[in-house]
Protein backbone atom coordinates (compact mmCIF):
# COMPACT_ATOMS: atom_id res chain seq x y z
CA UNK A 1 0.00 0.00 0.00
CA UNK A 2 3.19 2.52 0.66
CA UNK A 3 4.44 1.70 -2.66
CA UNK A 4 1.12 2.68 -4.52
CA UNK A 5 1.06 5.98 -2.32
CA UNK A 6 4.64 6.45 -3.11
CA UNK A 7 3.59 5.91 -6.73
CA UNK A 8 0.35 8.02 -6.67
CA UNK A 9 2.50 10.67 -5.41
CA UNK A 10 5.74 10.60 -7.68
CA UNK A 11 3.04 10.95 -10.51
CA UNK A 12 1.40 13.66 -8.94
CA UNK A 13 4.62 15.55 -8.73
CA UNK A 14 5.88 15.18 -12.19
CA UNK A 15 2.64 16.42 -13.66
CA UNK A 16 3.49 19.51 -11.19
CA UNK A 17 6.47 19.67 -12.80
CA UNK A 18 5.04 19.61 -16.83
CA UNK A 19 2.77 22.00 -15.68
CA UNK A 20 5.18 24.44 -14.95
CA UNK A 21 7.04 23.96 -18.04
CA UNK A 22 10.33 21.53 -16.44
CA UNK A 23 11.20 18.54 -17.99
CA UNK A 24 10.28 15.39 -15.77
CA UNK A 25 13.73 12.81 -16.48
CA UNK A 26 12.72 9.43 -15.45
CA UNK A 27 15.37 7.32 -13.89
CA UNK A 28 18.66 6.93 -15.76
CA UNK A 29 19.45 4.17 -17.71
CA UNK A 30 22.69 2.33 -16.67
CA UNK A 31 23.79 2.27 -20.18
CA UNK A 32 23.88 4.81 -23.21
CA UNK A 33 22.56 3.64 -26.21
CA UNK A 34 24.59 4.97 -29.36
CA UNK A 35 23.72 3.60 -33.02
CA UNK A 36 25.43 2.41 -35.81
CA UNK A 37 23.79 3.01 -39.18
CA UNK A 38 25.89 1.33 -41.69
CA UNK A 39 24.97 -0.76 -45.02
CA UNK A 40 25.87 -4.61 -44.15
CA UNK A 41 24.89 -6.16 -47.14
CA UNK A 42 24.55 -4.90 -50.68
CA UNK A 43 26.31 -3.09 -53.56
CA UNK A 44 27.76 -0.49 -50.48
CA UNK A 45 28.45 -3.38 -48.17
CA UNK A 46 31.95 -3.86 -49.41
CA UNK A 47 33.29 -0.07 -47.97
CA UNK A 48 30.67 0.40 -44.93
CA UNK A 49 30.89 -3.39 -42.94
CA UNK A 50 34.67 -1.79 -42.16
CA UNK A 51 32.82 1.29 -40.56
CA UNK A 52 30.57 -0.79 -38.29
CA UNK A 53 33.41 -2.57 -37.30
CA UNK A 54 35.67 0.29 -36.05
CA UNK A 55 32.74 1.81 -34.46
CA UNK A 56 32.55 -1.41 -32.44
CA UNK A 57 36.25 -1.46 -31.58
CA UNK A 58 36.05 2.01 -30.14
CA UNK A 59 33.03 1.85 -28.12
CA UNK A 60 35.01 -1.25 -26.85
CA UNK A 61 37.88 1.23 -25.80
CA UNK A 62 36.13 3.88 -24.55
CA UNK A 63 34.31 1.14 -22.24
CA UNK A 64 37.17 -0.37 -21.38
CA UNK A 65 38.46 3.14 -20.35
CA UNK A 66 35.80 3.91 -18.03
CA UNK A 67 32.53 4.80 -20.67
CA UNK A 68 31.34 8.19 -20.66
CA UNK A 69 29.77 10.07 -17.89
CA UNK A 70 30.46 6.85 -15.87
CA UNK A 71 28.35 4.74 -18.30
CA UNK A 72 29.22 1.81 -20.47
CA UNK A 73 28.26 2.39 -24.53
CA UNK A 74 25.75 0.49 -25.56
CA UNK A 75 25.95 -0.35 -29.49
CA UNK A 76 22.66 -0.70 -31.46
CA UNK A 77 23.77 -1.88 -34.73
CA UNK A 78 21.23 -1.97 -38.16
CA UNK A 79 21.52 -2.72 -41.20
CA UNK A 80 19.91 -0.31 -44.00
CA UNK A 81 21.15 -2.94 -46.79
CA UNK A 82 22.70 -0.50 -49.31
CA UNK A 83 18.66 0.60 -49.46
CA UNK A 84 18.56 4.25 -49.34
CA UNK A 85 14.78 4.95 -48.28
CA UNK A 86 15.28 1.81 -45.34
CA UNK A 87 18.20 4.39 -43.86
CA UNK A 88 15.29 6.97 -43.40
CA UNK A 89 13.54 3.96 -41.68
CA UNK A 90 16.43 2.54 -39.87
CA UNK A 91 17.63 6.42 -38.99
CA UNK A 92 13.74 6.60 -37.13
CA UNK A 93 13.88 3.33 -35.48
CA UNK A 94 17.14 4.34 -34.10
CA UNK A 95 15.77 7.30 -32.56
CA UNK A 96 12.25 6.30 -31.75
CA UNK A 97 12.21 2.80 -30.88
CA UNK A 98 16.13 2.64 -29.52
CA UNK A 99 16.09 6.02 -27.92
CA UNK A 100 19.76 6.30 -28.92
CA UNK A 101 21.83 9.23 -28.12
CA UNK A 102 24.02 10.00 -31.12
CA UNK A 103 23.91 8.05 -34.50
CA UNK A 104 27.58 7.14 -36.33
CA UNK A 105 26.83 5.99 -40.04
CA UNK A 106 25.86 6.33 -43.62
CA UNK A 107 28.46 6.68 -46.34
CA UNK A 108 26.68 7.57 -49.86
CA UNK A 109 25.53 10.71 -49.87
CA UNK A 110 21.85 9.59 -50.79
CA UNK A 111 21.90 7.87 -47.88
CA UNK A 112 22.98 10.92 -45.39
CA UNK A 113 20.29 12.87 -47.51
CA UNK A 114 17.78 10.36 -47.21
CA UNK A 115 18.19 10.48 -43.17
CA UNK A 116 18.65 14.26 -42.93
CA UNK A 117 14.83 15.16 -42.43
CA UNK A 118 14.60 12.53 -39.99
CA UNK A 119 17.37 13.92 -38.00
CA UNK A 120 16.06 17.34 -38.16
CA UNK A 121 12.14 16.15 -37.24
CA UNK A 122 12.91 14.39 -34.23
CA UNK A 123 16.64 16.53 -33.23
CA UNK A 124 19.12 13.47 -33.27
CA UNK A 125 22.52 13.55 -33.79
CA UNK A 126 24.72 12.09 -36.78
CA UNK A 127 28.02 11.89 -37.11
CA UNK A 128 28.91 11.38 -41.05
CA UNK A 129 32.22 10.00 -41.95
CA UNK A 130 32.65 10.42 -45.57
CA UNK A 131 33.95 12.73 -47.93
CA UNK A 132 31.27 14.64 -49.36
CA UNK A 133 30.20 17.25 -51.74
CA UNK A 134 29.42 20.16 -49.76
CA UNK A 135 26.99 22.45 -50.35
CA UNK A 136 24.71 21.16 -46.93
CA UNK A 137 25.16 22.79 -43.12
CA UNK A 138 22.92 21.25 -40.91
CA UNK A 139 22.86 21.60 -37.13
CA UNK A 140 21.75 17.94 -36.20
CA UNK A 141 24.92 16.51 -38.35
CA UNK A 142 29.01 16.49 -37.63
CA UNK A 143 31.27 15.72 -40.85
CA UNK A 144 34.33 13.72 -40.61
CA UNK A 145 34.96 13.37 -43.81
CA UNK A 146 36.42 15.91 -46.34
CA UNK A 147 34.87 18.78 -47.91
CA UNK A 148 35.72 19.18 -51.83
CA UNK A 149 38.28 21.54 -50.39
CA UNK A 150 39.97 19.13 -48.64
CA UNK A 151 40.06 16.08 -51.00
CA UNK A 152 39.12 16.91 -54.31
CA UNK A 153 40.38 20.34 -55.28
CA UNK A 154 43.54 19.51 -54.22
CA UNK A 155 43.86 16.30 -56.02
CA UNK A 156 43.10 17.58 -59.43
CA UNK A 157 45.72 20.73 -58.54
CA UNK A 158 48.11 18.51 -58.07
CA UNK A 159 47.12 16.42 -61.59
CA UNK A 160 47.60 19.91 -63.26
CA UNK A 161 51.20 20.37 -61.49
CA UNK A 162 54.57 19.23 -63.19
CA UNK A 163 54.99 17.01 -59.83
CA UNK A 164 51.37 15.14 -60.64
CA UNK A 165 52.10 14.93 -65.17
CA UNK A 166 50.79 17.71 -65.78
CA UNK A 167 47.36 16.67 -67.06
CA UNK A 168 45.20 18.78 -69.76
CA UNK A 169 42.23 16.56 -70.01
CA UNK A 170 40.14 14.98 -67.63
CA UNK A 171 37.55 12.32 -67.55
CA UNK A 172 35.32 12.65 -64.92
CA UNK A 173 33.79 9.33 -64.08
CA UNK A 174 31.40 8.38 -60.83
CA UNK A 175 28.25 6.43 -60.03
CA UNK A 176 25.18 8.48 -60.46
CA UNK A 177 23.77 10.11 -57.60
CA UNK A 178 24.74 13.54 -55.80
CA UNK A 179 28.13 12.91 -54.22
CA UNK A 180 29.98 12.47 -57.91
CA UNK A 181 27.27 14.68 -60.43
CA UNK A 182 27.78 18.23 -57.67
CA UNK A 183 31.60 16.75 -57.13
CA UNK A 184 32.45 16.89 -61.11
CA UNK A 185 29.88 19.94 -61.18
CA UNK A 186 32.45 22.22 -58.96
CA UNK A 187 35.39 20.14 -60.47
CA UNK A 188 34.23 21.48 -64.17
CA UNK A 189 34.05 24.99 -62.95
CA UNK A 190 37.03 25.08 -61.21
CA UNK A 191 39.16 23.82 -64.15
CA UNK A 192 37.47 26.09 -66.21
CA UNK A 193 38.45 28.58 -63.86
CA UNK A 194 41.91 27.22 -65.04
CA UNK A 195 41.49 27.57 -68.19
CA UNK A 196 40.18 23.94 -69.82
CA UNK A 197 37.86 23.99 -72.43
CA UNK A 198 35.01 22.00 -72.42
CA UNK A 199 36.22 19.64 -74.82
CA UNK A 200 38.99 18.42 -72.74
CA UNK A 201 36.32 17.32 -70.18
CA UNK A 202 34.59 13.92 -70.42
CA UNK A 203 31.82 13.42 -67.88
CA UNK A 204 30.17 9.73 -67.77
CA UNK A 205 28.44 8.24 -64.76
CA UNK A 206 27.08 4.82 -64.36
CA UNK A 207 24.56 2.93 -61.77
CA UNK A 208 25.33 1.28 -58.49
CA UNK A 209 26.83 -1.70 -58.99
CA UNK A 210 27.66 -1.71 -62.16
CA UNK A 211 30.35 -4.00 -63.61
CA UNK A 212 31.23 -3.81 -67.16
CA UNK A 213 33.89 -1.26 -67.70
CA UNK A 214 35.31 -2.79 -70.91
CA UNK A 215 33.41 0.17 -72.91
CA UNK A 216 34.49 2.72 -70.98
CA UNK A 217 38.30 2.01 -70.17
CA UNK A 218 38.35 1.76 -74.12
CA UNK A 219 37.09 5.33 -74.17
CA UNK A 220 39.26 6.72 -71.64
CA UNK A 221 42.37 5.37 -73.85
CA UNK A 222 40.69 6.84 -77.28
CA UNK A 223 39.84 10.66 -75.29
CA UNK A 224 43.66 10.51 -74.10
CA UNK A 225 44.95 10.06 -77.54
CA UNK A 226 44.22 14.17 -77.65
CA UNK A 227 46.36 14.98 -74.93
CA UNK A 228 48.19 14.06 -71.34
CA UNK A 229 44.63 13.22 -69.30
CA UNK A 230 43.91 12.07 -66.04
CA UNK A 231 41.04 10.26 -64.87
CA UNK A 232 39.15 11.65 -61.67
CA UNK A 233 36.90 8.81 -60.20
CA UNK A 234 33.87 8.71 -58.05
CA UNK A 235 33.12 5.17 -58.34
CA UNK A 236 31.18 4.00 -55.42
CA UNK A 237 30.96 0.87 -53.41
CA UNK A 238 31.31 -2.62 -55.02
CA UNK A 239 32.24 -1.57 -58.83
CA UNK A 240 35.28 -0.19 -58.04
CA UNK A 241 36.54 -3.99 -58.15
CA UNK A 242 35.68 -4.48 -61.67
CA UNK A 243 36.88 -0.98 -62.83
CA UNK A 244 40.34 -1.43 -61.56
CA UNK A 245 40.33 -4.89 -62.58
CA UNK A 246 39.28 -3.95 -66.31
CA UNK A 247 42.58 -1.36 -66.24
CA UNK A 248 44.37 -4.31 -65.50
CA UNK A 249 43.42 -6.04 -68.44
CA UNK A 250 43.28 -2.93 -70.57
CA UNK A 251 47.09 -2.36 -69.69
CA UNK A 252 46.07 1.41 -68.98
CA UNK A 253 48.78 2.09 -66.48
CA UNK A 254 49.51 5.05 -64.58
CA UNK A 255 52.28 6.23 -66.93
CA UNK A 256 49.53 6.14 -69.64
CA UNK A 257 46.82 7.45 -67.54
CA UNK A 258 46.65 7.70 -63.72
CA UNK A 259 43.67 7.58 -62.10
CA UNK A 260 43.03 9.86 -58.86
CA UNK A 261 39.89 7.84 -56.70
CA UNK A 262 37.95 9.56 -53.73
CA UNK A 263 35.95 6.68 -52.77
CA UNK A 264 38.67 4.00 -53.15
CA UNK A 265 41.40 3.50 -50.38
CA UNK A 266 42.95 0.07 -48.71
CA UNK A 267 39.06 -1.52 -48.21
CA UNK A 268 38.35 -1.72 -51.96
CA UNK A 269 41.56 -2.77 -52.97
CA UNK A 270 41.51 -6.29 -51.23
CA UNK A 271 39.45 -7.63 -53.86
CA UNK A 272 42.23 -6.34 -56.87
CA UNK A 273 45.14 -7.23 -57.75
CA UNK A 274 46.98 -4.52 -57.38
CA UNK A 275 50.40 -4.94 -59.33
CA UNK A 276 48.67 -3.59 -62.55
CA UNK A 277 47.29 -0.44 -60.67
CA UNK A 278 51.15 0.47 -59.21
CA UNK A 279 50.89 4.87 -59.44
CA UNK A 280 47.33 5.44 -59.91
CA UNK A 281 46.20 7.76 -56.90
CA UNK A 282 44.08 8.46 -53.71
CA UNK A 283 43.09 11.18 -52.33
CA UNK A 284 42.03 11.31 -48.61
CA UNK A 285 42.89 12.50 -45.30
CA UNK A 286 44.42 9.44 -44.23
CA UNK A 287 46.28 6.60 -45.15
CA UNK A 288 46.78 3.28 -43.22
CA UNK A 289 50.57 3.40 -44.13
CA UNK A 290 51.23 6.62 -42.40
CA UNK A 291 54.33 6.33 -39.74
CA UNK A 292 53.61 7.87 -36.15
CA UNK A 293 52.89 6.57 -33.07
CA UNK A 294 49.07 7.42 -33.00
CA UNK A 295 48.87 5.53 -36.57
CA UNK A 296 50.72 2.45 -35.56
CA UNK A 297 48.56 2.08 -32.12
CA UNK A 298 45.45 2.49 -34.18
CA UNK A 299 46.24 -0.44 -36.72
CA UNK A 300 47.03 -2.66 -34.33
CA UNK A 301 43.93 -2.07 -32.30
CA UNK A 302 42.02 -3.18 -35.01
CA UNK A 303 43.58 -5.68 -35.96
CA UNK A 304 43.62 -7.40 -32.89
CA UNK A 305 40.26 -6.66 -32.53
CA UNK A 306 39.38 -8.16 -35.58
CA UNK A 307 41.01 -11.41 -34.45
CA UNK A 308 39.30 -11.62 -31.59
CA UNK A 309 35.97 -10.73 -32.90
CA UNK A 310 36.23 -13.42 -35.89
CA UNK A 311 36.07 -11.04 -38.44
CA UNK A 312 36.55 -12.79 -41.86
CA UNK A 313 40.49 -12.73 -43.17
CA UNK A 314 41.22 -10.79 -39.84
CA UNK A 315 44.49 -11.52 -40.95
CA UNK A 316 44.49 -8.83 -43.75
CA UNK A 317 42.06 -6.52 -42.33
CA UNK A 318 43.13 -2.88 -43.56
CA UNK A 319 42.45 0.88 -42.21
CA UNK A 320 41.22 3.60 -44.47
CA UNK A 321 39.97 7.04 -44.04
CA UNK A 322 36.60 7.41 -43.14
CA UNK A 323 37.34 4.47 -40.26
CA UNK A 324 39.53 6.85 -38.75
CA UNK A 325 37.01 9.62 -39.37
CA UNK A 326 34.74 7.03 -37.47
CA UNK A 327 37.13 6.62 -34.97
CA UNK A 328 37.61 10.36 -34.59
CA UNK A 329 33.76 10.96 -34.48
CA UNK A 330 32.83 8.84 -31.61
CA UNK A 331 35.65 10.02 -29.65
CA UNK A 332 35.00 13.61 -30.24
CA UNK A 333 31.18 12.81 -29.61
CA UNK A 334 32.75 11.66 -25.79
CA UNK A 335 34.55 14.41 -25.34
CA UNK A 336 31.50 16.77 -25.92
CA UNK A 337 29.17 15.00 -24.05
CA UNK A 338 31.37 15.23 -20.92
CA UNK A 339 31.79 18.60 -21.73
CA UNK A 340 28.65 19.27 -21.87
CA UNK A 341 28.10 16.91 -18.57
CA UNK A 342 24.77 15.27 -20.76
CA UNK A 343 23.88 13.24 -23.99
CA UNK A 344 21.21 15.91 -24.96
CA UNK A 345 21.63 16.25 -27.91
CA UNK A 346 21.63 20.68 -28.24
CA UNK A 347 23.91 20.49 -25.28
CA UNK A 348 26.40 18.50 -27.34
CA UNK A 349 25.90 20.30 -30.28
CA UNK A 350 26.78 23.49 -28.47
CA UNK A 351 30.02 21.61 -26.84
CA UNK A 352 31.44 20.04 -30.12
CA UNK A 353 32.61 23.28 -31.76
CA UNK A 354 36.48 23.51 -30.90
CA UNK A 355 36.92 20.00 -29.95
CA UNK A 356 40.40 18.41 -30.74
CA UNK A 357 41.50 14.96 -31.33
CA UNK A 358 45.05 13.55 -32.15
CA UNK A 359 44.42 11.62 -34.70
CA UNK A 360 46.12 8.53 -36.06
CA UNK A 361 46.61 10.76 -39.06
CA UNK A 362 49.37 12.16 -37.18
CA UNK A 363 47.47 15.84 -37.05
CA UNK A 364 45.66 16.78 -34.09
CA UNK A 365 42.19 17.80 -35.99
CA UNK A 366 39.54 20.21 -34.82
CA UNK A 367 35.76 20.33 -34.82
CA UNK A 368 35.05 24.22 -36.30
CA UNK A 369 33.76 26.40 -34.19
CA UNK A 370 31.12 27.09 -36.57
CA UNK A 371 31.12 25.01 -39.31
CA UNK A 372 30.56 21.23 -37.93
CA UNK A 373 32.88 20.17 -40.42
CA UNK A 374 36.60 18.78 -39.21
CA UNK A 375 40.21 20.36 -39.75
CA UNK A 376 41.92 18.17 -42.22
CA UNK A 377 45.07 17.69 -43.74
CA UNK A 378 44.95 16.39 -47.07
CA UNK A 379 47.15 13.67 -48.69
CA UNK A 380 47.73 11.88 -52.19
CA UNK A 381 48.85 8.28 -52.58
CA UNK A 382 50.15 6.14 -55.10
CA UNK A 383 48.74 2.74 -54.99
CA UNK A 384 51.37 0.33 -54.05
CA UNK A 385 51.65 -3.51 -55.34
CA UNK A 386 50.76 -4.38 -51.72
CA UNK A 387 47.26 -2.83 -51.77
CA UNK A 388 48.73 -0.10 -49.63
CA UNK A 389 49.98 3.76 -50.81
CA UNK A 390 52.95 6.15 -50.61
CA UNK A 391 51.97 9.10 -49.97
CA UNK A 392 53.88 11.70 -51.91
CA UNK A 393 52.03 14.84 -51.48
CA UNK A 394 50.30 16.27 -48.50
CA UNK A 395 49.87 19.74 -46.60
CA UNK A 396 51.52 20.82 -44.21
CA UNK A 397 48.80 21.64 -41.83
CA UNK A 398 44.81 20.44 -41.73
CA UNK A 399 42.84 22.73 -43.99
CA UNK A 400 39.71 24.49 -42.66
CA UNK A 401 36.53 22.94 -44.72
CA UNK A 402 34.36 25.07 -47.26
CA UNK A 403 30.84 23.48 -47.20
CA UNK A 404 29.86 26.15 -49.83
CA UNK A 405 31.96 25.36 -52.51
CA UNK A 406 33.19 29.28 -54.18
CA UNK A 407 33.09 27.61 -57.55
CA UNK A 408 29.29 27.08 -57.49
CA UNK A 409 27.41 30.41 -58.07
CA UNK A 410 25.66 32.20 -55.35
CA UNK A 411 27.95 30.57 -52.74
CA UNK A 412 29.67 34.18 -52.66
CA UNK A 413 27.95 35.40 -49.36
CA UNK A 414 28.56 32.03 -47.58
CA UNK A 415 32.32 31.31 -47.88
CA UNK A 416 32.48 32.60 -44.22
CA UNK A 417 30.72 29.95 -42.81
Amino acid sequence: MQNRRTFIKALALSASIAAIGMPFVAHASDTIKVGILHSLSGTMAISETALRNVALMTIEEINANGGVLGKQIEPVVVDPASDWPLFAERARQLLTQDQVAVVFGCWTSVSRKSVLPVFSELNGLLFYPVQYEGEELERNVFYTGAAPNQQAIPAVEYLMSEEGGGAKRFYLLGTDYVYPRTTNRILRAFLKSKGVADSDIEEVYTPFGHSDYQTIVANIRRFSAGGKTAVISTINGDSNVPFYRELGNAGLSATDVPVVAFSVGEEELRGVDTKPLVGHLAAWNYFMSVENPKNTEFVTKYRDWAKRNNVPNADTVVTNDPMEATYVGIHMWKQAVEQAGTTDVDAVIDAMGGQTFEAPSGFTLKMDETNHHLHKPVLIGEVRDDGQFDVVWQTEEPIRAQPWSPFIEGNEDKQGL
